[in-house]
């Protein structure tokens, strides 16, 4: 007859072993879950960089332009403007105005009164605002910022 020590001892090593290996599966299993976890974390963290980075971009876009509108009172929530070279065109014909003055009007070159109706250029956004109100006024008062200028 086997000594019963032994038994015991490998006994309580066998009933050791599987406690064990039902203990390591549930944290296998939680393991897993948690990697699954972080992994699903790291993507959303690098799509919310990605849009941090583009709302940037177009922050610093709308800043330069605030920079170059500076000392207008034109403001960035404004109607989106249209340009239309023939218009303007149209417009200084009907006027009888020179690119020269009409330029002096909008705060710009004659020159680049002609490169817009030529289609050659287009006015950026603080140009666009200046040109609206141009156009919003009537022959007396250009006459009279002419003459003030």
């Amino acid at each position: 007859m086997p000594n019963i020590a032994s038994i015991l001892k490998a006994e309580i090593s066998r009933v050791a072993r599987k406690e064990v290996r039902a203990e390591i599966e549930t944290l296998k299993k939680a393991s897993v879950a948690h990697r699954a976890s972080i992994a699903d974390l790291r993507r959303q963290v690098s799509a919310l960089e990605k849009e941090l980075r583009k709302v940037a971009k177009g922050a610093a876009r709308q800043a330069t332009a605030a920079a170059g509108a500076a000392g207008d009172d034109a403001d960035a929530g404004g109607p989106k403007r249209r340009f239309s070279a023939n218009r303007l065109a149209a417009h200084r014909a009907k006027l009888g105005l020179s690119a020269a003055i009409y330029g002096q009007l909008v705060g710009v070159s004659g020159q680049t009164i002609y490169h817009w109706e030529q289609g050659k250029a287009r006015p950026r956004a603080a140009q666009l605002e200046r040109l609206a109100t141009v156009r919003e006024l009537g022959a007396r008062e250009i006459a009279e910022r002419l003459e003030a200028q």
